[in-house]
Order: structure tokens, then sequence, then C-alpha cells
């Protein structure tokens, strides 16, 4: 129980919730631990857990029996609150990409009466499984998730497992942890990471400097494709041209990695891709100030193509993802789940990204002498 600041009864129901969410194994058979156990388990009085038990036999979540203890109430289809909320859970609110996504779960929410209800977990486990557990607990029809750091532990395993037991149906958009069977939504990013090394590579370019954000499965992937590319054209990918990074450390790890790579001009990088628009920005920059010009010098390749793409002078080369449109795929496919058209539980939905050639490509002057 990790919010001191509310109340011990809260705490407790909290608590207890996420056993029942979890179907933990203090739950015995639909019976939950006796009040005095629970009571010496948390330091409480009685009075204290018989609070927390009433508010949630109120809420409709266990019925209690005289004599006999304190069951979890199984519910039915026909016992749930007829709910036209949708909530989307995403890592960040104010990511450049994510505005498309959330217009098209928006458009195609209201299109069929139902309202969108937006959570941000920060890239923060913690707050996104606070998100989940919060959201169980009110009239939500299903949620579309986009998982926190995908490419490390998913600590909120029990909740999301837990989800079944509430009825609460989710989609995963981006990416879905791994042991997880849900319908997602997502883009083929290792075949992005190899169109990013095609190109680059097609032209002339051998000295290819990648940076790729691996706390996140899309990262990863996208570094797979990189390295795949190099695989296929029979070309030696220097390691110490692979840049990485988890989500708090990328900005001053990418300005200080940009700057340690550029120092050397014989043996400096002909090409970078970047893992984002923002990233290649700050990159443009730092050539600026170098006075290296792109793509004369250094060509630019990134990902996603946000409307950062084109708010400079050099235009991004860039693999375009159809973010609004995955975003309306995710909503249809929760409305179809709550509706009962929805058949396939694990279902994953590839989108295959576009390869939009700009002003900041060109072929390696150094092919060209």
């Amino acid at each position: 129980m990790d919010d001191q600041l509310m109340p011990k009864y809260l705490q407790i129901k909290n608590e207890i919730l996420t056993w029942i969410n979890a179907n933990s194994l203090y739950i015995t058979n639909g019976l939950l631990p006796p009040e005095m156990w629970i009571a010496k388990n948390f330091n409480v009085s009685r009075q204290t857990v018989r609070q927390a038990l009433g508010i949630l036999e109120r809420e409709g979540y266990v019925t209690r029996h005289k004599g006999k203890g304190t069951f979890v109430r199984t519910m039915k289809k026909s016992d749930e609150p007829d709910s036209k909320t949708i909530a989307l859970v995403t890592t960040n609110l104010s990511n450049h990409n994510f505005p498309s996504i959330i217009k098209g779960v928006d458009e195609t929410l209201r299109n069929r009466g139902y309202k969108l209800l937006l959570c941000s977990s920060d890239g923060d486990k913690k707050k996104e499984g606070e998100h989940i557990k919060n959201l169980t607990c009110q009239p939500i029809g299903g949620m579309i998730i986009e998982p926190t750091k995908s490419a490390h532990k998913n600590e909120n395993l029990s909740l999301f497992l837990g989800l079944a037991n509430k009825n609460i149906p989710y989609v995963m958009i981006n990416e879905r942890y791994p042991e997880l069977s849900c319908p997602c939504i997502k883009v083929d990013d290792e075949e992005a990471g190899f169109l990013a090394g095609e190109h680059l590579i097609t032209l002339g370019h051998r000295r290819i400097a990648g940076f790729f954000k691996t706390d996140d499965l899309q990262g990863v992937h996208r570094l797979k494709g990189f390295i795949r590319a190099h695989n296929e054209f029979n070309l030696a990918l220097n390691p110490d041209l692979i840049l990485t990074s988890i989500t708090e450390e990328t900005d001053w790890k990418t300005l200080n990695a940009f700057r340690f790579l550029l120092q050397d001009s014989i043996e400096r990088p002909t090409a970078f891709v970047c893992y984002d628009d923002e990233v290649a920005i700050k990159l443009l920059e730092i050539l600026r100030k170098k006075r290296l010009k792109v793509p004369e010098d250094i060509s630019i390749l990134s990902f996603e193509e946000s409307s950062l793409a084109t708010a400079t002078e050099v235009k991004l080369t860039c693999l375009k993802q159809l973010k609004k449109e995955m975003g309306i795929q995710a909503t249809k496919i929760i409305l179809d789940m709550i509706e009962g058209k929805q058949k396939r539980w694990n279902q994953e939905i590839l989108y295959q990204s576009e390869l939009i050639i700009r002003n900041s490509t060109k072929r390696n002057k150094e092919v060209l002498k």
C-alpha cells in the first residue's frame, strides 16, 4: 500500500481489490481471508477492515455472509454497468506522435456513441499500474493501452490478468507485453528498421550511425531490422556506431553521442538513422553549429513522421507510420469486443511503414568522387 496519505480503510480496500483483480492466492475458492487476519497483516483495527469491506460490498465486488465470511462476487455480463467510456492509457500525452492516435480513437468513439478518458503513465510502470487499478474501479467499457517500457519486465502482469476477471476487454497499441494474449495494433518496426538501413546503404553510405531507444520493443525491433539490412548487403556494421538509450537518458545521451561521433572528420558517419523526428531535429541543430550541411555532408533519416519532419528548412526523409489509422483500428476492435463481435482475442494487426524521401538524404559524396 503505497499512498500513506490515503485513509487506512481506503488503502486496505484498494489492496483487497488488487487481490480480486489478480485472482490472488490470498483468495481461496472465492473466499477472502478472515477479518482478523487482514487486520493483523496490515496492523489496523478490525473496524477499519470492516469499513473497507463495506465499501467493496456496496460497489458490488464482494458479498458478506454472517458466520461464513466475505466472498468475491462473480460478475456476469448482465451485472456490469452499461459504460460508454473507453480509457486510453498512453506513455506520454505530450509525445509529438500521439495526437494522431488520440484523434483516430476519439473520432471513432464519438461516431459510435462512446466517450474517451485519457490517462498517461509518463513512462512510469508504477503509474501505469495505478491507472489500471483505478480504472477497474470505474464503470469503464474497455481500455486501449500503450505498454510502458515494453522491452522491460511487465511489473503489472497481475493487473492485466485480472482485467479478465472483471470482464474488461483491452487492446494494446504500438506494442504489447510478450506474455499477454490480447489484440494488438502495431507497426512492423523490424521491417521499418530494415528499410531505413536499405535506403542509406543503396545511396552508397557505409558508415551509418543508428540511434535506438531500447526500453521499448519498437526500438529493439528497429535495431534488429537495421542490423539485418547490413547483413543482407554483406556490409560490416561498426558496433561503435550503434547508439542505444532508455527513456530517462535519451536527451543527454543523444547529444553527447552525436558530438562524440562528429569529432573525427575522417571517420565520422556519413549518415544517421534517428529513433524519431525529435532526435533528428536535435542532430540537425548540432550539425548546424559544426557547420556541417544536410544532406551534402551528412544524411539523416528518422522514424514515425510527425509534424516535426517538415518543420525546419531541411525536410526529413522518414519512415511514415499511419498513427491515426492505428487509433481507428484499435478503437473498432475494442468496441467489437464490447459488443460481442470480436472473436479473436489474440489478434495482431501489423501496419507497414512508408519511406518518404525528402531532402535530408542524398547519395554519399564519397561514392561520387
